[in-house]
């Protein structure tokens, strides 16, 4: 998938917007006869996470190419071409509106089953949380013209829905999400943590996905989205004048630009 997604794979042949989550399923689906589908979805996840990464993260480039190799090796290059009509129809669905399609997909397909019951709330109910939360456009623009922009928190971020629902709502707003929104999402699972950063790597959203626990403030991996990384957001948040410097030791805060003070924080 990393340099293999050419015009050559057809990745976004003949899906027309609001197909795209079953074609999506129907692929997995199709891979049942070899694979199990559990993993073929997890492996789906990071290695299009990770091709999404290598385009702007220099930084980890190297660790996630030989971890890219190690996983697609696995497959032949006619299944790893299926990973890539997966980006296509993703793509797609999210060029139409901001949704959580990886969510509904997970959930379509049981796999919720082998991961120990995880369950992922609905986009509409999503969204009508992040309205309240958001509350007041005339607040949300205040603190925008004070900050430059408001920053958000998801704790367990699955597949992103809240997070998808807030850059959503501000849409509504007529606020730029992509410019005045900074995310800090994460979660225990690197799976489900994955899906998060595709979508929004390809909905632009300025965020730091860790994959860790926010109670013990584990922090295992951290990945920068493409909005994050080239919108300078490191950089932001570090000339924020009522952002304060994280606690000494306190490693998920360090790593993710966690318990930010005026965080709005998505439960």
């Amino acid at each position: 998938m990393d340099g293999q997604c050419g015009s050559g794979s057809n990745a976004k042949e003949k899906i027309r917007p609001g197909e795209g989550r079953r074609a999506i399923a129907k692929i997995f689906e199709a891979f049942a006869y070899k694979h199990e589908r559990h993993r073929v979805f997890r492996d789906c996840m990071e290695l299009m996470a990770i091709a999404l990464s290598n385009a702007v993260d220099l930084r980890k480039r190297d660790e996630r190419e030989a971890r890219y190799l190690a996983v697609a090796k696995h497959y032949t290059r006619e299944e790893l071409d299926q990973f890539c009509r997966v980006l296509g129809a993703l793509t797609i669905e999210l060029e139409a509106g901001p949704a959580d399609v990886l969510g509904a997909v997970f959930s379509e397909l049981e796999i919720h089953n082998a991961y120990a019951g995880q369950f992922f709330t609905p986009y509409e109910v999503a969204k009508l949380s992040a309205r309240m939360i958001l509350g007041d456009a005339g607040a949300v623009r205040a603190q925008i013209e004070r900050a430059g922009h408001i920053t958000v928190m998801e704790p367990a971020v699955g597949g992103g829905a809240m997070v998808i629902a807030c850059a959503d709502a501000l849409m509504e707003m007529q606020i730029n999400y992509q410019q005045h929104l900074h995310v800090t999402a994460v979660d225990v699972d690197e799976r489900v943590a994955h899906m998060a950063y595709i979508q929004f790597a390809l909905l632009h959203i300025p965020a730091v996905v860790v994959v860790g626990n926010s109670l013990s403030l584990e922090v295992r991996d951290v990945w920068d989205t493409p909005a994050h990384i080239l919108g300078g957001w490191s950089g932001r948040l570090a000339r924020n004048p009522v952002q304060p410097a994280a606690a000494a030791g306190d490693e998920l805060a360090d790593a993710a630009s966690a318990s930010l003070a005026g965080q709005l924080a998505l439960f």
